[in-house]
C-alpha cells in the first residue's frame, strides 16, 4: 500500500514538473539558490583570461554533465554570451529555464534526439560570430565522463576552439545518479580550471577523430580527477547510464 502511495506521489510531481509555470518557478529557486552558494564561497578558478577572451565570440565550452552547478554564476559573473545545447525533454527544458537567467541561450535536443538539426543549428550559431556554445559531451544520458563526437563536428566545420572547463569543490554532495552531480553546499571552496582552446583543423578526416576524441576525454577526466583530490576523496565512475548506475556506483 505505501509503496503504491509513493509510486502515484512520484507520478503526480512528475506530471506537475512538465508545466512550464512549474519549471520557470524552480528555476527561480535554484537561481537564487545558486547565487547565494557562490557569494558565500571561496573562488579558486584558473583560466579565467581565456573564459573572458572567448566567452562571447565561436567557441564550444565542454564541461561534464555532473558538472554544471557552479559553472553557471561564472558564466554570468564573466558576461559570457553563448547558446547551450539541451535535451528537449522536460528535464532539459527546465535546466534550459535556469541557464536563461544566468544569461544563456537555448538549443534543444541531443546527439539521440534530432542530432542532424542541434549540428546544423551549432554550427550557424557559431559561424554568425557572436556566440559561444556550451555543450556535456557526456549527456544527456551517458555514458558518463565519456567524450561524445558532436563538439569534434562543431570544431571541425566552424575552426571553433574546444575549451575543457571543470569545477570541484570543499564541501560537495554527490547525487546517487548516473552523472555523479555534484551539488555545492554554501561557505565551501569552489576550484575551476578552464583549460586551453584546443583547435581541431577543418582537413581532418572523420578516421583520426578518434585518436582525438580519447585525448579530450582523457584530458577532461585529469582535469575532473586533479579537482576532485584538491578537495574531496570521492572518485567519480565513467560508464554509468541511468539503466545501469544502480549496480555500479558508488554510494557515498
Amino acid at each position: 500500500m505505501k509503496k503504491s502511495i509513493k509510486k502515484n506521489m512520484r507520478r503526480f510531481f512528475r506530471f506537475l514538473y512538465g508545466w512550464g509555470v512549474i519549471q520557470w518557478l524552480l528555476a527561480v529557486v535554484y537561481y537564487i539558490l545558486i547565487w547565494f552558494v557562490y557569494f558565500t564561497s571561496k573562488k579558486e578558478i584558473t583560466g579565467l583570461d581565456i573564459l573572458r577572451k572567448y566567452g562571447r565570440k565561436p567557441a564550444i565550452f565542454v564541461f561534464w554533465h555532473g558538472r554544471t552547478m557552479m559553472l553557471s554564476p561564472v558564466i554570468a559573473i564573466n558576461h559570457v554570451r553563448g547558446y547551450a545545447i539541451a535535451d528537449s525533454k522536460k528535464d532539459g527544458r527546465a535546466i534550459a529555464k535556469m541557464e536563461k537567467l544566468f544569461g544563456l541561450k537555448t538549443i534543444y535536443g541531443s546527439s539521440a534526439n534530432d542530432g542532424v538539426n542541434v549540428l546544423k543549428r551549432g554550427i550557424k550559431v557559431l559561424n554568425d560570430g557572436k556566440y559561444c556554445l556550451a555543450l556535456s559531451p557526456d549527456g544527456p544520458r551517458g555514458p558518463s565522463m565519456r567524450f561524445h563526437d558532436g563538439a569534434l563536428y562543431f570544431a571541425k566545420m566552424t575552426g571553433a576552439p574546444i575549451i575543457p572547463v571543470c569545477y570541484s569543490c570543499s564541501r560537495p554532495w554527490f547525487l546517487n545518479r548516473w552523472d555523479r552531480y555534484l551539488l555545492t553546499n554554501p561557505f565551501s571552496v569552489i576550484g575551476g580550471t578552464v583549460g586551453k582552446p584546443i583547435f581541431i583543423d577543418r582537413k581532418t578526416k572523420i578516421e583520426e577523430f578518434e585518436n582525438i576524441r580519447k585525448n579530450l576525454e582523457d584530458l577532461m577526466v585529469k582535469q575532473a580527477y586533479d579537482l576532485d583530490k584538491k578537495f574531496t576523496s570521492f572518485k567519480p565512475e565513467q560508464d554509468l547510464t541511468p539503466e545501469n548506475f544502480k549496480d555500479k556506483a558508488v554510494i557515498l
